[in-house]
């Protein structure tokens, strides 16, 4: 027995076992048939409809275009049907994510073997190990059992391995943020702008709850305040955070610690940025954008009072977009500050700048193009 899931299949040579790796939960397929250069864009979205993984034995970049190919026969649009009343803003984003969760399961279908050492033995393979080991963890020897992923999900781990490299270039820094794999990167950045312009209501201390890259609290820091407390749970965003403020050089003003919301004690200040949407996130990648039941919404809410000093603010930073679609209303919101002991003491807001809002073909656009960002100045009432 093992503690990891298996993928299981057969061939002219016997059968195998071989780990089954995916960051965001899918089980293993249960039919598996081996595909190489030889096969159809038609024949392997068919098979890949059907529920059939391809486990790849052929040319490597033949995998990503045969990807690429299956990409488009997803994207076809389908032949017009009589007209029907628009679905409303939740109908569509439910649809919406139906649409996605779909395309991810289809496309997921397509399979790399991966040896223990994170090596690749197929044709114009590139060296992906480095990329591996940020996510997956530290090789085993060559002669160890090696293991199988979705070609999509080791594209995405290229991805996420060149922007970690790279960075993403914050303006309220005038320096870069660069994220790890699985925690939510800050290329929307326009709500770091709020958190570099309002009013500190003290320089001396201040939490960063639910901290992921830690790129609240280096503005934080860059402002000047002495002490932060930056929290988080998943410790995979808690190294990330403490690498990016040890290179940006303010290591010792933030401590970074693990913690389900709030750190121990009381500050002046205390931020929370929580994930936007009131849904179930359908994988654990998506928990950054993704509140079920606003959990972490109302949580922050409602321990606000109890962590702030007297006269301090609370300032949550949250997108109207969820009002929008409408899986939670403005009056909800108001209702749940107002429960937790807490008022409005200000509001200051920004629209976001990031091309979907100014996209007609993406198929939540008129939420998009509705939403403001506000930074809510929160006190105990």
């Amino acid at each position: 027995m093992t503690d990891f899931p298996t993928l299981n299949w057969s061939d002219e040579q016997g059968t195998h076992v071989a780990r089954w790796r995916s960051e965001a939960g899918v089980p293993a397929p249960k039919r598996v048939v081996i595909a190489d250069d030889r096969i159809t864009a038609d024949a392997a979205w068919r098979l890949a409809c059907e529920g059939t993984a391809l486990l790849w034995h052929g040319d490597f970049q033949n995998a990503r275009q045969l990807l690429q190919a299956m990409a488009r026969r997803v994207e076809r649009k389908p032949h017009k049907k009589a007209k029907s009343p628009p679905p409303s803003p939740r109908d569509a984003f439910n649809l919406h994510r139906l649409a996605q969760a779909q395309r991810a399961r289809t496309l997921g279908m397509l399979l790399i073997p991966l040896a223990a050492d994170y090596t690749i033995a197929l044709r114009r393979a590139p060296d992906v190990k480095q990329a591996c080991e940020e996510v997956y963890g530290e090789a085993g020897p060559s002669g160890d059992t090696g293991s199988v992923v979705s070609l999509r999900e080791l594209l995405g781990l290229i991805g996420a391995h060149e922007w970690r490299k790279k960075g993403v270039e914050i303006p309220a820094l005038g320096d870069r943020i660069h994220p790890y794999y699985g925690v939510f990167s800050p290329v929307r950045g326009e709500y770091l702008d709020l958190v570099a312009s309002v009013p500190l209501p003290s320089q001396a201390k201040a939490f960063d709850i639910g901290t992921g890259t830690g790129v609240i609290a280096a503005v934080l820091a860059k402002r000047g305040v002495k002490h932060i407390v930056a929290t988080d749970q998943d410790p995979r965003a808690l190294a990330c955070a403490r690498e990016n403020l040890a290179r940006l050089g303010y290591a010792s003003q933030v401590d970074v610690v693990q913690a389900d919301l709030f750190p121990e004690g009381r500050a002046p200040l205390v931020v929370c940025n929580p994930p936007w949407v009131p849904a179930r996130p359908s994988s654990p990648v998506e928990h950054a954008v993704f509140d079920p039941e606003s959990r972490m919404l109302l949580g922050f809410l409602n321990g606000l009072k109890d962590h702030l000093e007297p006269g301090g603010e609370g300032w949550l930073i949250l997108s109207d977009f969820a009002e929008h679609l409408g899986l939670r209303t403005r009056d909800e919101l108001l209702a749940a500050i107002d429960a937790a002991g807490l008022e409005v003491a200000g509001r200051e807001n920004i629209r976001p700048r990031h091309p979907k809002a100014a996209d007609p073909t993406d198929p939540l656009f008129k939420a998009r193009a509705a939403e403001v960002t506000s930074l809510w100045r929160l006190k105990v009432r």
